[in-house]
Formats: C-alpha cells, sequence, structure tokens
C-alpha cells in the first residue's frame, strides 16, 4: 500500500511540472494532467499488483517505477493532444466569429 501511496504522490507531482512546462497551458486546468497521470498511474499500480508483480523476486520494482513513468507519459500525451486540439478549435471558433 506503501507504493500506492508513492505512485499516487509523484505521479501528482510529474502532472503539476508537466502543466507548467506546457507553454498552451492556458488551454486546459491545472488539474486535467495531473488528474491523468494519478489516474493512469494507479491504476496500473492496481493492475500489476493483480498480476503479482510486487511479489515475485526480481519484479518488485515494476509496481514501484513502471506506474510512474505511465502516469509521466500519459499526462504528457494529453497535454500534448488537448494542448494542440484546444488551440485548433479556438482558432476556428475565433475565425467565425470574425466572419460575422
Amino acid at each position: 500500500m506503501l507504493s500506492l501511496i508513492v505512485v499516487a504522490m509523484v505521479t501528482v507531482a510529474a502532472g503539476f511540472v508537466v502543466w507548467a512546462n506546457d507553454k498552451r497551458h492556458q488551454k486546459y486546468g491545472v488539474a486535467v494532467p495531473a488528474g491523468v497521470a494519478a489516474s493512469v498511474g494507479m491504476l496500473s499500480w492496481i493492475i500489476f499488483i493483480a498480476a503479482g508483480f510486487g511479489y515475485q523476486p526480481g519484479l518488485t520494482w515494476i509496481p514501484w517505477i513502471l506506474p510512474m513513468v505511465l502516469g509521466t507519459a500519459a499526462s504528457i500525451a494529453a497535454v500534448v493532444y488537448l494542448g494542440k486540439a484546444r488551440t485548433r478549435q479556438d482558432t476556428e471558433r475565433l475565425t467565425s466569429i470574425l466572419k460575422l
């Protein structure tokens, strides 16, 4: 259970760092990357523990390290997608407003 708490704290922190480093972070909320990172990290931790990786010698690093990496990667992917999609949508809306 300690590893789940560590995964949650690290992935949330990584999500905030990803948000802060994105140049288009005004297009979406501060909690989006942190929430995505925490969700993916905790869900992958649950899957890895249910698969038995936390109790096999030599594989105990999987539920400790891999969920943090997956959560951070998911946060980066969400930021890249949302930043581009929201910028495109905002540009289309502004263009349609200016055409009126």
